[in-house]
C-alpha cells in the first residue's frame, strides 16, 4: 500500500517537474528606446494595468536599435518597440516577427532645419544635408525628396546622429539637417536658419510600433492580447490624467526624459494612438487598413536605396488579428 502511494507521489512529482511554466508566470520581455512614445508601457506597468490581467512585463531600455533587433532575433527579447521604417530596414527574410500595435507618430517632434534661402524641399538640390544614414531620418528625407521629384543623389549627404546633425546646423556648418527636438526649436531661432518642414505636416511618416516574434504570437497569443489591452488602457488613462501620467512615465523612461516637465514638453510633438485609431490603422485580416500602404512606402524607399537584402511584401510585417479581436478595455 505504502509502496503504491509512494509510486503515485513520484509520478506526480515527475509530471510537475517537466510541466511547462505557465505563461502568466513568465514575463513578456520588451526592448525599447528612451522615447516619450514608450511612456504608456511604463504607465501600464506601474499603474497595474498589466498586473490586473495576470500579466508580467519586463521592460528593458535598449537605445541601440541594431542591438535591440539582435536581441530580438536571438530570442533574448519577446518583442520590441521601434519605428516602422527601421523594422523594415532591419528585417530578415521570412520576417520572424509581426507588428501588432501602433504606439504613436511624430507630430512636430521631427523635421528638417535649413538655411533661410532654402524655401522648399526642391531647394535642397546640391545642398549639404546632415542626417543619420539607415534611420527614420533618412527614410523621412528620402520620402520628401521623392515627392519633390528629387533623389538622395541630388544632395550632398553627411552621416550624423540626429542630435549632432542639429548642433552642426546650429553652428552653421551644413545647409540643412534632419533632426528632432529640442534642436528644431533651437535651430529655427538661429539668425541663419528656419524650420523647412516638420512631422506635423507629414502625419504617419514617422511611426512607432510594437512587434513580437512569431513564436511568441503563436505560443502566447492571450498574453500578447493582454499586453496590448494594458498599453491601450494606459493611453486612455493618460488622456484623463496627464499630469499624474507624466510623472510616472518620466520616472519609468528615465534618461534625458526623467524630468516630468521635459517629458511633457517633448510629448507636444507626439500623438499617442488609442484603440479606435489602431482598429482603423490595422483594419481586419480580410481588409487591411493604412498599415498596408505605410509598409509599402517604406519598402519602396529602402529598395530604391538598395538597402534590403530580400524582396519583402507589406503583409510580411503585421498581424491585424490581435487588434481586431479586442472589443473594449
Amino acid at each position: 500500500m505504502k509502496k503504491g502511494f509512494i509510486g503515485v507521489l513520484i509520478a506526480l512529482f515527475s509530471i510537475m517537474s517537466f510541466a511547462p511554466v505557465s505563461s502568466a508566470a513568465k514575463p513578456l520581455v520588451i526592448g525599447l528606446p528612451t522615447w516619450v512614445g514608450n511612456g504608456p508601457l511604463y504607465l501600464a506597468r506601474d499603474k497595474g494595468f498589466f498586473k490586473e490581467q495576470g500579466l508580467k512585463v519586463d521592460l528593458k531600455i535598449m537605445d541601440d536599435i541594431t542591438m535591440r533587433f539582435a536581441a530580438l532575433y536571438s530570442k533574448k527579447l519577446d518583442g520590441v518597440s521601434t519605428v516602422i521604417s527601421s523594422f523594415v530596414l532591419l528585417s530578415k527574410k521570412h520576417v520572424p516577427c509581426k507588428m501588432v500595435l501602433a504606439l504613436d507618430d511624430s507630430y512636430g517632434g521631427d523635421g528638417i532645419l535649413a538655411k533661410k534661402d532654402i524655401k522648399t524641399i526642391k531647394d535642397l538640390k546640391g545642398k549639404t544635408v546632415a542626417y543619420k544614414f539607415g534611420s527614420a531620418s533618412e527614410w523621412f528625407l528620402v520620402h520628401l525628396l521623392r515627392k519633390a521629384g528629387l533623389s538622395i543623389k541630388d544632395i550632398k549627404s553627411v552621416n550624423m546622429e540626429p542630435g549632432s546633425a542639429g548642433t552642426t546646423f546650429i553652428a552653421g556648418k551644413v545647409d540643412a539637417a534632419v533632426t528632432w527636438e529640442p534642436y528644431l526649436t533651437k535651430g529655427k531661432h538661429t539668425p541663419h536658419g528656419h524650420l523647412l518642414i516638420d512631422s506635423r505636416k507629414t502625419p504617419m511618416l514617422i511611426m512607432d510600433t510594437v512587434l513580437f516574434r512569431d513564436e511568441v504570437l503563436k505560443k502566447r497569443p492571450e498574453d500578447v492580447k493582454k499586453f496590448i489591452k494594458g498599453v491601450l488602457k494606459a493611453i486612455a488613462f493618460y488622456k484623463k490624467h496627464p499630469d499624474e501620467s507624466y510623472a510616472i512615465m518620466a520616472k519609468g523612461i528615465g534618461g534625458w526624459l526623467k524630468n516630468p516637465k521635459a517629458f511633457a514638453e517633448t510629448m507636444k510633438g507626439v500623438r499617442l494612438y488609442d484603440l479606435a485609431y489602431n482598429k482603423k490603422f490595422f483594419g481586419i485580416p480580410e481588409k487591411p487598413g493604412p498599415v498596408y500602404q505605410a509598409l509599402k512606402e517604406r519598402i519602396e524607399v529602402w529598395e530604391m536605396l538598395k538597402k534590403l537584402t530580400w524582396k519583402p511584401k507589406p503583409e510580411d510585417f503585421f498581424d491585424s488579428s490581435f487588434i481586431a479581436s479586442i472589443k473594449g478595455l
